[in-house]
C-alpha cells in the first residue's frame, strides 16, 4: 500500500470515529437540554404551580348561587317575624354585651341551643307574638292591596317584566309573587332566595328545626290526649252496652206485666159484668174496666153503710178471682 492510500484510510477512520462519538453523545445532549428547559424560571413556576395544585386545598363552604332579588315594595306592610327570630333579636345584643369576645357565628349557635332548651311556656310567648304579628300583617296586606299605591306598584313591575321579555331576559316575576313570598315566609325575600351555607340560611334552618320540634311535641301531646279519649270512649261504649242490656230486660218485664194486666182486665170484666153501679147502672167492658173500677171504689169509700149489699157482692167476686 502506498503512502497516499494509507493517508486516505487514516482520514476515513478518523471521520468514522468522529461520527460515532457524535452519535453516542446526542442522547446525553438531549437529556441536558431537557434538564435546562426544566430548570428554567418559567418551568420552575409551572412545576411549583403543579405542586401547589397537587396539594390538598383547604376545605371551605362554597357560597350558593345568588338569585335575583324580588322587587321590593317600600309601601308594603312590614313582614312578620317568626318566634325564633324574635327570640334571637331579644337575646343577641344581651349575649353580645355579656361575651364581646365571642364571634357572631358562635353567638348564633349558642342562641340556637338556648332556643331548643327554652321552657315551653317561654317559647310559646314568642310564638304567640309571632302569630299576632302575622295576623296583623295579613290585615295590613289585605288593606294595602286595595290601595292605589299597590296598583301603581303592580303596573310598574309588569312594565319592567314586559321590557325584560322584549330583551330576551326571560323573566316571569310579577309583583304578586313578591308579596306572596313575604306573606308565606315572613321575610323580605323568599326562602328559595337565601344562599346556602350563609348565616341567614343557618338561622332559617335552625328556626325550622325548632318549629319542627315544637310541632312534634304538640303532636305527641295530641296523641296522648287521643289515647285518653279513646279509653274514655271505650268505657262509655261498655256503659252504653250495659244500659242497653238493662233496657232490654226491663222491656221484657214490661211485656210480661202488660200481658198480666190484660189478663186481669179480662177477668175483672167477666166477673163484674153482672154488678151494675148504683144510680148510673153502668156495667164494665174491656174498654171501660179501668174507669168502672175507679167509680166502684169511690162509691164504696164515700158511704160504706149505705152500700153494704154492694160490698158483699164485690167480696164474692174477688173471692172467686182468688180461686
Amino acid at each position: 500500500m502506498c503512502a497516499t492510500e494509507q493517508a486516505q484510510a487514516v482520514a476515513l477512520l478518523v471521520a468514522l470515529i468522529c461520527a460515532s462519538a457524535h452519535f453516542l453523545k446526542a442522547p446525553f445532549l438531549e437529556a441536558e437540554a431537557m434538564e435546562e428547559q426544566t430548570g428554567s424560571p418559567g418551568n420552575t413556576d409551572n412545576s411549583s404551580q403543579r405542586n401547589e395544585e397537587e396539594k390538598p386545598r383547604r376545605s371551605s363552604w362554597t357560597k350558593g348561587r345568588k338569585r335575583k332579588k324580588p322587587v321590593k315594595d317600600s309601601n308594603a306592610p312590614k313582614a312578620p317575624l317568626t318566634g325564633y327570630v324574635r327570640f334571637m333579636n331579644d337575646r343577641r345584643e344581651q349575649l353580645r354585651a355579656e361575651r364581646p369576645d365571642v364571634p357572631f357565628p358562635e353567638i348564633t349557635r349558642m342562641l340556637g341551643n338556648e332556643w331548643s332548651k327554652l321552657p315551653p311556656e317561654d317559647k310559646q310567648r314568642y310564638l304567640d307574638e309571632a302569630e299576632r304579628d302575622k295576623e296583623r300583617y295579613m290585615r295590613d296586606l289585605e288593606k294595602y292591596q286595595k290601595t292605589e299605591a299597590y296598583k301603581h306598584f303592580t303596573r310598574k313591575v309588569q312594565e319592567k317584566q314586559k321590557v325584560k321579555r322584549h330583551r330576551g331576559d326571560g323573566g316571569h316575576q310579577v309583583a304578586n309573587e313578591s308579596l306572596h313570598e313575604k306573606d308565606t315566609e315572613g321575610k323580605e325575600r323568599s326562602v328559595f332566595d337565601i344562599p346556602i351555607f350563609t348565616e341567614e340560611f343557618l338561622n332559617h334552618s335552625k328556626a325550622r328545626e325548632a318549629e319542627m320540634r315544637q310541632l312534634r311535641k304538640t303532636n305527641m301531646e295530641y296523641e296522648e290526649r287521643n289515647a285518653a279519649l279513646q279509653k274514655h270512649v271505650e268505657s262509655m261504649r261498655g256503659a252504653v252496652e250495659r244500659l242497653d242490656g238493662d233496657v232490654r230486660q226491663e222491656r221484657g218485664r214490661n211485656g210480661l206485666l202488660q200481658q198480666h194486666l190484660e189478663t186481669l182486665r179480662q177477668a175483672l170484666t167477666s166477673s163484674f159484668s153482672s154488678v151494675a153501679l148504683p144510680v148510673s147502672g153502668e156495667t164494665p167492658t174491656l174498654d171501660t174496666i179501668d174507669s168502672y173500677m175507679k167509680k166502684l171504689h169511690g162509691i164504696i169509700l164515700s158511704n160504706p153503710q149505705e152500700h153494704d149489699n154492694l160490698i158483699g157482692t164485690v167480696r164474692e167476686v174477688v173471692n172467686r178471682l182468688d180461686r
